[in-house]
């Protein structure tokens, strides 16, 4: 029997992967954080990981290039959660204290909703873990 194509709520385009490895080599392990809001608020910000603390109102939307968790407020979730996102690189500075901002590039997010199967497959999985579920 064959497993269905793995559904995922967030990924990574390759120049995106590409830009997470080496901003990895040069600052350790990193984890995102998408909070919402306006401007580059809504942005995914990109963090050496234990420099930012999720809590208990964030949902870990899934772990991007095999080691990276993708964290998302709990009020933002409730909007984007048909949404599949994917995280993508693209010229410019953001605001902010995203790891890339020095690199004259910065993260943004593109999105679609999920298709019926996928929503169908995710709903049958475990739910997602909380800032609360984090051990410290």
């Amino acid at each position: 029997m064959t497993a269905g194509p793995r559904t995922t709520r967030v990924e990574l385009t390759e120049p995106a992967t590409a830009l997470l490895r080496r901003l990895a080599r040069q600052h350790g392990p990193l984890m995102f954080h998408q909070s919402g809001g306006c401007c580059d608020g809504s942005s995914p910000m990109c963090y050496p990981r234990g420099e930012f603390r999720v809590g208990g109102q964030d949902v870990m939307l899934g772990v991007v290039d095999d080691e990276t968790p993708f964290w998302m407020s709990a009020d933002q979730f409730a909007y984007w959660q048909h949404t599949h996102l994917t995280v993508d690189v693209v010229p410019g500075r953001g605001s902010g204290f995203s790891v890339e901002a020095p690199e004259g590039v910065r993260f943004l997010i593109r999105s679609r909703l999920l298709t019926e199967a996928e929503l169908a497959r995710l709903e049958a999985e475990l739910p997602l873990p909380t800032g609360a579920d984090r051990p410290e």
